[in-house]
Formats: C-alpha cells, structure tokens, sequence
C-alpha cells in the first residue's frame, strides 16, 4: 500500500475525479486544501471516499481579501475523522514579497489552530526557508511535513531536529534535481513522505501528462534507487510514516 501525503483534487483539474480516485485503488490520498473552495471540496471528497483523507488550510498565495468564515469553516471540520491536518500554509516569497508579514500572521494564526485541535501541519515553503524555520521552531512538539522539499540538505538536518518529515515528490525524477537528490541520498528514510502534489510535478517518464495519485510508485521506484534499497520497503516505511505522521485510523 502507498499514501499519497499531498494532492489536490479538485472539479477545475480533472474532468473526472471518480476516476481518478478508483485509479488509487486499495490506496490511499490526502487531498490538500488551499482557500475556501477547495477545502469545500476536500471536505465533500472525504466524506464521499473511504480512502480519502484531507487536510483544511489557506495557501500563502491565496491569503487577499480572506474572510473570517474561511477559518470558521476549518474548526467547523476538524473534527470530522477524515480531515488529518492543517493545510497546505506557509509562506511563499517567489511571486509576492511585498506582504511578508501578513504571510507570517496568516501562517501562525493557521498553526495556533493546529495546536488547539493536537492536528499536523502541512507547510508550503518556497524562497522562504529561514522565516520557515524561525516560525516553526517555537512549535518543536507540532507534527508538521515540508511539502515539496527544495532547500539544502543543511537546512534539511535543521528542519529534522525540530520534528519536520519531508514529501518528497515528482521533482525526485527530474533531471535537473541534484540538489534534492543529495537531500534524498542523506536524510534518514523515517524522515520521508511521498506525495505528487497533483495535478502537477508529474514524475519522468510521464512528465508532461497531468499528474495524479497513482504515479506514486514512480516517485518511490526513484527513491529506491537513490537510497539504494528495494521499491517495497520504501512504500513500506514511508506507509508507516505517514500513518504516524497523520495518526491515519487504518
């Protein structure tokens, strides 16, 4: 069994989500939400879905004119058994930088919610790795997962120490991605989630395709052959962390 830790999967990216859902088979999906209609529909998808699971947040690009219902809307569902996590949050500095602090407060408003519920937090980073980190080492006891890891391995080992794990996605595969190779080859296997953050970031060989949850086994083939070790116990450990990471009842 693989668990895709982070997708999304909604109405606007796919033509048929029945069937993208009954291509993960006996697996399982959790579906990240983003702003105020895709939690809607992550909400919908998992009360719908016996294998899929979900995650409620507010994307650092989606954080205009929000309202208070959005948050509302979050506590009203965190409590439903199928939505595991805050998120996707954080902080993104490569299309805007002009609004930093509100990014912040957002962010830490989005992690206190995740306190007071005892849920993980699912973080979306991207040329922002130092404020990442300063944030999230007041919250050393929180669960939390970098999504789409794409810093240094040094910046990895700090972020392990306080109690971050990795999703590690189609970017494994690419050509260009040395970098995130040498992350991959050095951190500890316990420290990975694989995730396809569909529809994007299709893996090779399909690159150019849209990208979906059944690709995982591509993702972890790629990581078995970086860490030098057999396709099933990669699907087998990072199973296992993510069923801790996310306390899956399964």
């Amino acid at each position: 069994m693989y668990i895709d830790t982070h997708c999304h999967i909604s109405e606007e990216d796919y033509d048929n989500i029945e069937k993208i859902i009954e291509n993960i088979g006996n697996n399982i999906a959790i579906i990240s939400g983003a702003d105020e209609k895709s939690n809607y529909e992550v909400v919908k998808l998992c009360n719908k879905y016996k294998n899929i699971y979900g995650t409620l947040g507010i994307h650092p690009g989606q954080i205009d004119n929000l309202s208070d219902d959005i948050f509302g809307f979050i506590e009203q569902n965190i409590n439903n058994p199928k939505i595991v996590g805050i998120g996707e949050i954080g902080l993104d500095y490569y299309y805007k930088n002009d609004n930093k602090q509100k990014q912040k407060e957002i962010f830490i408003k989005q992690i206190e919610i995740a306190l007071k519920y005892n849920k993980p937090i699912v973080i979306h980073s991207r040329e922002a790795a130092q404020d990442t980190y300063d944030i999230l080492k007041n919250y050393d006891n929180l669960k939390k997962v970098l999504h789409c890891y794409s810093y240094t391995l040094e910046m990895a080992n700090l972020f392990a120490k306080i109690n971050v794990k990795f999703g590690i996605g189609g970017v494994i595969t690419f050509k260009n991605a040395k970098n995130l190779v040498n992350v991959v080859e050095n951190i500890n296997i316990k420290d990975i989630l694989l995730e396809t953050d569909s529809p994007w970031l299709t893996p090779e060989p399909i690159r150019g395709t849209k990208n979906e949850p059944k690709n995982i086994p591509l993702i972890a083939k790629k990581i078995a052959e970086i860490k030098k070790m057999e396709i099933a116990s990669v699907l087998q450990i990072t199973t296992n962390n993510a069923i801790n990471q996310f306390d899956l009842k399964i």
